[in-house]
C-alpha cells in the first residue's frame, strides 16, 4: 500500500495573514515527501512520533516537542505510528528570532494551548482582534523557547531505517543487534559498522537515546517512573532509573520536579 501523502503546494499557506495554524492527520506510518514552504513552519504532535529529514539532518519529534522549519528548506516527515501533526505557518521575516536554521523546542502546556485554539480560527481571521493576538503569543512563545539538544541521528540506509522506524513507534520490543542483522540478512558484525557509520553511534547506545527521549514528555505529562519504564522496554524502575541517571545526570523524579506538567491537549 502506498503510505505518500502529496500536500498541495501552498497547503496552509492560501491567506494574507502572515501567521496560520493547520490540523493534519495522517495515516500510520505515512511519508510526506521532499518538498519545502514558502514560509517557516512550526510542525508538533499532540500524539505520536514524527521523524522529519532536512540537509541539517534527521529529528525524531516525539509529542512536547516541535521542529522550527525555516522557509525554502526542503524536508520531508516520516510518522512513526498514528500521528496527529499541528503545524503553525509563519510569514518568512515576521520574527528574525524563530531563527534560520532547523531546531527542536520544547512546547510548554501555554504553547500547545494556544496552538490548539487557533485551529478554531478563520483562515482570514479579522485583524486587531483576539485571533491575532493569539498568533502573535504563539510567536512569542516560540522564539523565547530553548533549543533542546537531545538527538537522536537517523540512518539513510533504507531497510536498517524501516526497524529503526518500527523501534521508535514501539519502543517497548526488544533489540538485540543480532535479531536486526537475521532480519536485514547480515552479519551482525557487518551491521554494527552500518549502524555506526550511518549514525555515528552504536545499536545499543543509539536505542538507549531512542528510548530516553520518548520517555520524557510521558514522565513531565505525570506518567509514574514504573510505568514509563515497562513502556520502553526496561524490566524495572531501577533499570530505567539507572540509565536515566546516566544520560541525564539525575533520577527521573528530580527531572521532573524541574519540568513544568504538560497540559492535555483539548479535544478537537
Amino acid at each position: 500500500m502506498d503510505r505518500t501523502l502529496n500536500l498541495k503546494p501552498r497547503h496552509g499557506e492560501q491567506t494574507q495573514r502572515p501567521v496560520t495554524v493547520l490540523a493534519t492527520d495522517p495515516d500510520a506510518d505515512q511519508l510526506i515527501p521532499l518538498h519545502a514552504h514558502s514560509r517557516g513552519q512550526l510542525v508538533h504532535a499532540i500524539s505520536g512520533v514524527m521523524i522529519v529529514r532536512a540537509a541539517g539532518g534527521a529529528w525524531v519529534v516525539p509529542p512536547g516537542r516541535a521542529l522550527w522549519v525555516p522557509a525554502q528548506v526542503q524536508h520531508e516527515i516520516q510518522t512513526a505510528g498514528s500521528v496527529a501533526m499541528r503545524t503553525v505557518f509563519v510569514e518568512p521575516g515576521l520574527r528574525p528570532g524563530l531563527g534560520d536554521s532547523c531546531r527542536v523546542i520544547p512546547v510548554e502546556p501555554l504553547l500547545c494551548q494556544l496552538i490548539l485554539r487557533a485551529l478554531d480560527f478563520a483562515m482570514d481571521y479579522p485583524l486587531g482582534g483576539r485571533e491575532e493576538r493569539t498568533m502573535q503569543l504563539i510567536l512569542d512563545e516560540i522564539e523565547s523557547a530553548p533549543t533542546l539538544s537531545l538527538h537522536v541521528p537517523m540512518p539513510n540506509h533504507a531497510r536498517l531505517g524501516q526497524l529503526c522506524r518500527q523501534f521508535i513507534a514501539e519502543p517497548a520490543q526488544a533489540a538485540t543487534l543480532d535479531g536486526w542483522a537475521m532480519q536485514l540478512h547480515m552479519n551482525p558484525r557487518t551491521l554494527a559498522r552500518l549502524f555506526l557509520r550511518e549514525t555515528g553511534m552504536n545499536f545499543g547506545a543509539w536505542c538507549r537515546q531512542v528510548r530516553l527521549l520518548l520517555s520524557l514528555p510521558r514522565l513531565v505529562a505525570g506518567a509514574s517512573v514504573l510505568e514509563v519504564a515497562l513502556d520502553h522496554g526496561y524490566n524495572s524502575p531501577s533499570a530505567f532509573t539507572a540509565m536515566f541517571r546516566k544520560e541525564l545526570g539525575v533520577p527521573p523524579v528530580t527531572y521532573m520536579r524541574k519540568q513544568p506538567k504538560q497540559a492535555r491537549p483539548a479535544a478537537d
